[in-house]
């Protein structure tokens, strides 16, 4: 029995996890998967309620369960940041979930690109440092004076950092620090290539801008230059923007690829419009000794909520990923071959062509897995 935390969130959130659950429990009636479902209110309504984003309390609770399936966060009702920040970005560093992955593959006929290439490229996003840490501020005459002070807590190390800045006129100033820590690093490389090894992929693509950030990235390529060279992997290095306009001229030839936090959820947005929109991508975010939390890449869509149409397609594809880490690889493949199914038999939400709701699109999916029982 897997003990599952279920988050729906805010906006569409709710509609495609509800449906997403419908396919989990497909699952479970034909299969040795069996789960246990636990409803948390996180999200913009408890915070509008109560003032609440991510409590002691829940913390201790979801650190009881095997995983938890996460819809999505947001709302035009609280400013922008502080759902983001206080809930889902908190999350992945409390549990330490240093790997966000998100696969793109080829979801013909969605592919928008003229050649009809097959590509099936897994991006390992670092998910606990870089430009996405919250290390931030502002200093200047309107923002207390020269000095601001930094704390930055996460599961491998506690840091302070304090700045004493000196400015030539009087200016405010906005400052965001993205660190990399050699500990961190060293974990994800490691992770990266024994993820390419049981891919069975021979190289690792590391994306950065080493020619401009310096020192974070020349230290990441030092690291990753050791640890593909331990596991006897070939390593490409691609600078974000050559990765950008590669992705569309020539995606199969990517595998495996490691990225730094702000640039991997750049490139992973385009990679969801390679296969189809947003509504086709799955994520994971990932401790492979912890809690892992699996969530469609979609943000809430307020614009569309309640109105039955979101696509529930990328919140099936995250339970694909729980079942698999969570040691279930047949359901998994399952739930991808069921989503093959949907786009070719048009079981499909308007943004796909079709003319299904959301709740319909999951019964869909979910019947076509009852379907596959032995």
């Amino acid at each position: 029995m897997k003990h599952l935390a279920i988050i729906p969130g805010d906006g569409i959130g709710k509609e495609v996890i509800a449906a997403g659950m419908e396919v989990l429990d497909a699952v479970s009636e034909i299969s040795s998967f069996q789960y246990d479902p636990e409803f948390f209110d996180i999200g913009s309504d408890r915070y509008l309620r109560t003032g609440e984003l991510l409590t002691d309390e829940d913390v201790a609770a979801l650190k009881r369960k095997d995983a938890i399936y996460f819809g999505a966060i947001g709302d035009p009702r609280v400013a922008p940041g502080v759902l983001e920040q206080g809930i889902l970005l908190k999350m992945r560093a409390v549990f330490d979930q240093y790997i966000n992955l998100r696969p793109v593959t080829s979801w013909f006929p969605l592919v928008p690109l003229k050649r009809e290439v097959p590509f099936d490229i897994h991006f390992l996003r670092e998910n606990t440092e870089d430009f996405y840490m919250g290390a931030n501020g502002f200093f200047g005459p309107s923002n207390g004076g020269s000095k601001a002070h930094v704390h930055v807590d996460r599961e491998l190390y506690s840091l302070d950092i304090d700045i004493d800045a000196r400015s030539s006129n009087d200016d405010d100033f906005a400052f965001e620090i993205g660190l990399l820590s050699r500990t961190a690093v060293t974990r994800f490389a490691d992770y990266a290539c024994r993820y390419a090894v049981n891919r069975g992929d021979r190289k690792v693509t590391l994306v950065d801008k080493a020619n401009v950030i310096t020192k974070n990235y020349g230290m990441q390529r030092e690291i990753f230059q050791e640890k593909t060279k331990e596991y006897g992997l070939d390593l490409e290095f691609m600078f974000v923007d050559a990765m950008a306009m590669a992705m569309i001229v020539r995606p199969e030839t990517f595998g495996t690829v490691a990225v730094p936090n702000l640039f991997g959820d750049i490139l992973t947005d385009l990679g969801a419009q390679l296969q189809g929109g947003l509504g086709m991508g799955g994520s994971g975010n990932i401790n492979p000794e912890g809690v892992s939390m699996f969530e469609p890449i979609h943000g809430s869509a307020p614009d569309i909520a309640g109105r039955g149409i979101a696509n529930p397609i990328a919140a099936v594809l995250a339970a694909q990923m729980l079942l698999e880490e969570q040691g279930y690889q047949a359901e998994g493949r399952m739930l991808h071959d069921a989503v093959r199914n949907s786009l070719d038999t048009g079981k499909t939400t308007p943004d796909l062509g079709g003319n299904l709701s959301t709740s319909e699109v999951g019964k869909a999916i979910a019947e076509y897995v009852r379907s596959q029982k032995r």
